[in-house]
């Protein structure tokens, strides 16, 4: 999933704040988000009539003093698979940012689903708890691809390093060894063993008797 510049504003936006330009209205709740402007702080319902009359705006809601959004509104413009839904007034919505850990699950029943990021068990099998861990997910991803590929470019411009070396011409001696006692229809001893038990005295030698 490519990262939209705007995603890391949203979610970084204090919503439901009271509008300064309409404190006196009512709806003055600064709920929005405009997807074209990006970087603007939340705005209110007639902020957006006056001046995002033609942007992409999605609405914020609040589910338990927390920010979700509905799947109608951001999967239009956002590749929210892999995050877990729920349903709230009927309609479908994903949280925007991970949430403090319940101590005891309300059941009492541990659920085999967690979140890759902050480990929340999940209803069902998804990967993410919310779009914050989602994205750190993807952060993760990068990190770890870049480091593979920056070890198979050294590898290309360096070669193999000592310790590979020695990995390879160890493994290819075990090999060869292996090889050679097939051919000669019986197992060969390691070298180092062969040598130790070729210096091994077999016996104490014995004297003949001495004569009359």
């Amino acid at each position: 999933m490519l990262v939209p510049p705007w995603l890391e504003p949203l979610l970084s936006t204090a919503f439901f704040t009271i509008c300064q330009t309409h404190n006196c209205l009512p709806r003055n709740e600064c709920n929005m988000f405009c997807i074209d402007c990006g970087l603007r702080p939340a705005f209110c319902f007639y902020c957006r009539s006056i001046w995002h009359q033609h942007h992409r705006v999605i609405q914020i809601r609040r589910s338990s003093y927390h920010d979700v959004v509905r799947v109608s509104e951001i999967d239009k413009f956002l590749d929210i698979s892999g995050v877990q839904t729920y349903v709230i007034n009927s309609a479908k919505v994903i949280f925007l940012n991970e949430r403090p850990q319940p101590k005891t699950s309300y059941s009492g029943k541990s659920s085999p689903h967690f979140c890759k990021i902050c480990t929340r068990s999940l209803l069902d099998p998804f990967c993410f708890c919310s779009l914050g861990c989602k994205l750190v997910g993807i952060k993760k991803n990068k990190e770890s691809n870049k480091k593979v590929g920056s070890e198979e470019r050294r590898r290309l411009l360096m070669g193999p390093s000592k310790e590979e070396n020695d990995e390879f011409e160890e493994g290819n001696g075990n090999k060869e060894l292996h090889e050679s006692s097939k051919k000669n229809g019986k197992p060969r001893r390691p070298l180092q063993q062969a040598y130790s038990n070729s210096r091994r005295r077999k016996g104490i030698p014995q004297r003949a008797p001495l004569g009359p």
